[in-house]
């Protein structure tokens, strides 16, 4: 398998599962107004991030000249999925507890996805230079990037729309203790790479 299509996988499916604000709204609108509304939720990443993208794409493109910069978002992306992986190995449950947020629609779900710094920090440290790089490889390659991202993405918060509202228990049982563990041990096999590239990027002149 192309290592940039593993890399949006695994990525894409830490994201997906990890527990956060959009997870948050995912899983209450499930649990109050069914699967179908938390599966609207779940899709609101391919609206709000294509602006994130693309202005991440074009900034990291700018600066690809400056090995300097380069090692250091490299290597800031590197500590960004360690503290990832941290929290994946802390995770043990979802919260169920449905009167943290009040009942919205779709549009909700987009606007915490738009206010959530998440999104930002991940597109500017990790997602955009893999989308630069796989992209000089072949533009088939960087699209591979991004389709195994968001798949597992949206999937898994599919997913957890879907265990909302048919069984709370895999919210917060071993199973999903363990799919936890699993892609934090990916989240940190990724750091480990990003650090190296960032030291290697440090090491050669700029022009």
């Amino acid at each position: 398998m192309d290592i940039f299509l593993s890399a949006g996988i695994a990525l894409g499916l830490s994201a997906g599962f990890a527990p956060g604000p959009l997870t948050t709204v995912v899983i209450t609108q499930a649990l109050q107004h069914g699967a179908k509304e938390g599966l609207k939720v779940a899709v609101a990443p391919f609206i709000t991030d294509l602006p994130i993208i693309l202005t991440s794409v074009y900034v990291l493109t700018l600066l690809q000249k400056s090995h300097t910069i380069l090692g250091l978002i490299s290597i800031l992306g590197g500590l960004v999925l360690i503290y990832l992986a941290y929290s994946s190995f802390k995770a043990d449950k979802v919260s169920v507890d449905a009167t943290r947020i009040q009942p919205r629609s779709f549009g909700k779900g987009t606007l915490v996805n738009v206010l959530n710094p998440q999104p930002y920090l991940f597109w500017l440290t990790i997602g955009a230079p893999n989308v630069v790089e796989a992209w000089t490889q072949s533009p088939l390659t960087a699209a591979g990037f991004l389709a195994g991202f968001y798949t597992c993405l949206v999937g898994g918060k599919m997913s957890l729309a879907i265990a909302a509202a048919y069984s709370r228990s895999l919210l917060t049982g071993p199973v999903y203790r363990c799919v936890m563990w699993v892609l934090g041990g990916a989240l940190l096999v990724l750091a480990f790479v990003l650090l190296r590239d960032g030291m290697n990027y440090l090491t050669l002149l700029d022009p």
